[in-house]
């Protein structure tokens, strides 16, 4: 529920005729999926802002700026005040920027984990240990790391193995 506790369920329209759902795994329940939209502002806002300000058009205005203000210069013959507007004025912006970027890649980070989960579910020979494992430390993932690189390594030899040199 969000902060002002205005969340709305709702349900995941069906699958138009001739698609099929998977079937869900024997001994699980189907799940339904359901789209939650809320009244988050900020949400919202970093949102909308992202996607404007990963625009070319926010690149071409900013490009703008700082033109107007390197030809300002000679106006203000290159005072300790005209580089202080600039610095200011980028230090804030970029101050603000890191906050939006910031919830983009959770949010993104969030999603992708999540599909990344379905697929695992998904997949009758993946192993569901392996959902959610972006909650586990860091010494735990490194043991994951050593043991695919094993993994690895012996798929490496048997690849060898396998190539033996023309006689």
């Amino acid at each position: 529920m969000s902060a002002n506790g205005s969340t709305h369920l709702k349900q995941k329209s069906p699958p138009p005729a001739g698609k099929t759902q998977p079937a869900p795994r024997l001994g699980q329940p189907a799940v339904s999926v359901q789209v939650k939209t809320s009244n988050d502002w900020f949400a919202r806002f970093a949102a909308a802002a992202s996607a404007w300000l990963g625009s070319k058009w926010a690149f071409s205005w900013a490009a703008l700026v700082i033109v107007v203000w390197g030809a300002s210069g000679f106006v203000f013959h290159y005072s300790d005040t005209w580089q202080l507007v600039i610095n200011t004025g980028t230090t804030i912006v970029t101050f603000l920027m890191v906050f939006l970027i910031q919830n983009t890649q959770n949010r993104d980070a969030r999603a992708i984990n999540l599909k990344l989960n379905e697929l695992i579910h998904a997949l009758d020979k993946a192993r569901d240990q392996m959902i959610d494992i972006e909650n586990l430390s860091d010494v735990e993932l490194d043991e994951l790391q050593v043991r695919y690189e094993a993994i690895r390594a012996a798929c490496l030899a048997r690849e060898k193995g396998k190539q033996r040199p023309a006689d």
